[in-house]
């Protein structure tokens, strides 16, 4: 260790010692290439591990999906639907069913996941007479479960824990109400990250039990948070057929070790000390085909450290022999919803909406 550090003092510096010497541990090599299904699981064992596990089974609960309100929209219905995914928990969301079904027919769909703001009204663009709210939504371009359904996708968006309907009504003094149920599910052993993975894969569990769907041809879509939680769902459960991931795959020294740029929603313990990086969830993700889209005036998200990660994913891909499955759309913009190459993706991958 350098002299100099033997008496430091500033935390910063301490976490930057942590990142540049620790271990490769499990981080992806040509070495993995051989045997990448053996990679791929000892990573995300790990992972889970680090994150706490899935609920046992005294946490696990039938479905038991309810419709409460249904709404003709352009092109689509839209049902509120809620999930049971725990004891006292259930999630809402957004099923929304396009229009023209024949009797029989069975669909594309898409797990369509929001980032910060307003959860799942964002996605589907329900602004609500919200000033702010529409703002939000033509400022992030966000309203990309509507685009898929109006495509002819059956969508299910979500709220996730601690945004939309799932908030929670404590006033906390202006703290980030994400950190703060990530401290109270800590208490637990619990990972707010992990949860929200827990719930999408239940929410992939009600579109496989929709006649309206076709089970083998379920995408993911996520801008920002949602990005997070489409990358780590994606990875975790390969009944995702391909994926679009929007404005977050990053170098994790460059999203929380050299800023803080990330909440406790994003957290993803201890895959650091594994010695891998955001770039080997992605690897995971491999041979399925994922898009990444990344906005080159980026701030919270610099398109350098993007580069980078990405490039890395990029390799891997290559090297297993499926690089056509691996795409970037960097466009010209900032931290938003791009779609100038999402819809095509799906359309290649996924059949499109009607095979």
């Amino acid at each position: 260790m350098n002299e100099d550090l033997n008496y430091n003092l500033d935390l910063e510096v301490w976490l930057q010692q942590l990142y540049s010497t620790r271990p490769e541990g499990l981080r992806f090599s040509p070495e993995h290439v051989a045997d990448f299904p053996t990679w791929r699981r000892e990573v995300l064992d790990r992972l889970l591990v680090q994150m706490g596990g899935w609920p046992g089974p005294q946490m696990q609960v039938p479905l038991d999906p309810k419709v409460t309100d249904t709404y003709a929209d352009e092109g689509f219905t839209r049902h509120r639907v809620l999930l049971r995914t725990m004891p006292a928990m259930a999630v809402p969301c957004w099923l929304l069913i396009p229009d023209g079904l024949q009797p029989g027919e069975r669909r594309a769909a898409v797990l369509a996941l929001h980032g910060h703001g307003y959860g799942k009204d964002n996605v589907v663009g329900l602004d609500n007479g919200d000033e702010a709210q529409r703002k939000c939504i033509q400022g992030f371009n966000y309203d990309y479960a509507r685009e898929f359904a109006r495509r002819g996708y059956v969508v299910l968006a979500p709220d996730h824990r601690a945004f939309g309907e799932r908030s929670g009504y404590a006033n906390f003094g202006g703290r980030d109400r994400c950190n703060i149920f990530l401290i109270k599910a800590l208490l637990f052993g619990l990972n707010m990250l992990l949860l929200n993975v827990w719930d999408g894969r239940k929410c992939l569990d009600y579109l496989q039990t929709r006649p309206e769907v076709d089970p083998e041809r379920i995408g993911c879509v996520g801008l920002s948070y949602g990005g997070t939680t489409t990358l780590f769902t994606t990875a975790f459960d390969e009944r995702i057929a391909a994926a679009v991931v929007s404005c977050y795959m990053v170098t994790l020294k460059a999203l929380a070790i050299d800023s803080a740029n990330f909440c406790g929603n994003q957290t993803p313990t201890g895959l650091l000390s594994m010695g891998c990086e955001l770039s080997d969830v992605g690897i995971t993700i491999a041979p399925r085909p994922v898009l990444y889209e990344a906005g080159i005036y980026e701030e919270g998200f610099p398109i350098a450290a993007c580069r980078e990660a990405l490039g890395r994913i990029r390799e891997a891909y290559a090297a297993l022999g499926v690089g056509d499955r691996f795409a970037v759309d960097e466009f010209e913009g900032g931290h938003r919803w791009s779609g100038q190459k999402a819809y095509e993706w799906f359309e290649k991958w996924l059949g499109g909406a009607r095979e």
